[in-house]
């Protein structure tokens, strides 16, 4: 009898480590998978087994039934997560399924770049696949969502923060307007931190001249030097005069393709925006400054400049003029074209 039991328990132990040896084989990677990896997505709704048996007609895992037994043990049966995932070559089925009921989806990669406006940036979440443009610009525009986000202003343009994020597929025009206005105040605090002792008119303020600075400028030397130009015409009551803000009225008011350059029936045009038939600032930003304008726009140089004109267009070199006759003859230092 004794005998009997000391068989059946050998049997079971060899079965078991026989059991638990394919079950360590079936559960590495199949070395079917690139080393770039692949996509996979889990539908909204999609049950465990379906889930299971897709993933080993990819070749993602090697046994369907260890993926469910494995789901089973740890009831995570009803735990997947809809959406688009990236499943790497060296990922067994406990990291994929992790990854699955932890709802790691694929982020995709949304670069901002200084100085663009609010449509251009609903536009390019729309055509990432990230939020509609639609949506997007109405929310930008919400007053409830921009109370909330404590802007001082009639819309997003300005506060959104040019950067590199990394978002989930159709993640949504509010995720992204929260996370560029967060890094906004962030960005503030950081390097401005004399920004959080300004009343909102006069944040506003800033952040319009900002807006300003970065449509106009091309080397970064030159950006405090140009807020300084536009705060000595404020302060003399000049118009700024700034073409930056004809082009915005051309592109983002009046929707018309941007202007290769601007004639004088353009800076004519009669619009709050623009700033040669206006005296003083805009009503609201033009565009979302980036760092560079926004340091400029709170730090600008002291200098004596009233005029500045562009000399080089591959450059982006400009001429700084104290009298409007300097500025005149400083149209001579333009390359002529050959």
């Amino acid at each position: 009898f004794l005998i009997l039991i000391f068989f059946i328990i050998v049997l079971a132990a060899i079965a078991g480590s026989t059991l638990l040896y394919f079950a360590a084989k079936l559960d590495k990677p199949t070395g079917l998978i690139k080393a770039e990896g692949i996509y996979f997505v889990v539908d909204k709704g999609e049950g465990a087994a379906s889930v299971a048996r897709r993933l080993e007609t990819h070749g993602i895992i090697r046994s369907e039934l260890m993926f469910r037994l494995l789901m089973k043990a740890k009831r995570q049966e009803t735990s997947l997560k809809a959406g688009e995932y990236l499943i790497k070559a060296d990922m067994n089925n406990s990291s994929i399924l992790n990854m699955l009921t932890e709802g790691k989806q694929i982020l995709l990669r949304f670069t901002v770049p200084e100085g663009a406006t609010l449509k251009a940036i609903a536009g390019m979440a729309e055509s990432q696949g990230l939020a509609s443009k639609a949506i997007f610009l109405d929310l930008a525009k919400d007053p409830e969502l921009l109370a909330k986000l404590d802007i001082p202003s009639s819309s997003m343009e300005g506060y959104l923060f040019p950067d590199t994020y990394f978002f989930q597929k159709n993640a949504g025009a509010e995720i992204i307007i929260r996370t560029m206005a967060d890094n906004f105040k962030k960005q503030l605090k950081e390097n401005i931190p004399e920004a959080g002792f300004l009343t909102s008119s006069e944040l506003q303020e800033k952040v319009i001249l900002a807006s300003i600075v970065e449509r106009e400028y091309r080397l970064p030397a030159e950006a405090p030097i140009m807020a300084g130009v536009f705060y000595n015409r404020l302060k003399k009551n000049i118009a700024l005069q700034s073409c930056a803000t004809v082009v915005y009225v051309i592109t983002e008011i009046e929707g018309k393709p941007h202007p290769t350059r601007l004639f004088d029936k353009d800076i004519q045009i009669k619009n709050e925006f623009n700033t040669y038939v206006n005296r003083g600032l805009p009503p609201a930003p033009i565009s979302n400054p980036g760092l560079t304008a926004l340091l400029a726009s709170f730090r600008p140089a002291a200098t004596s400049y009233y005029y500045f004109r562009l000399i080089d267009g591959n450059s982006g070199a400009h001429y700084f003029s104290e009298t409007f006759s300097e500025h005149i003859d400083a149209a001579a230092l333009i390359p002529k074209a050959k």
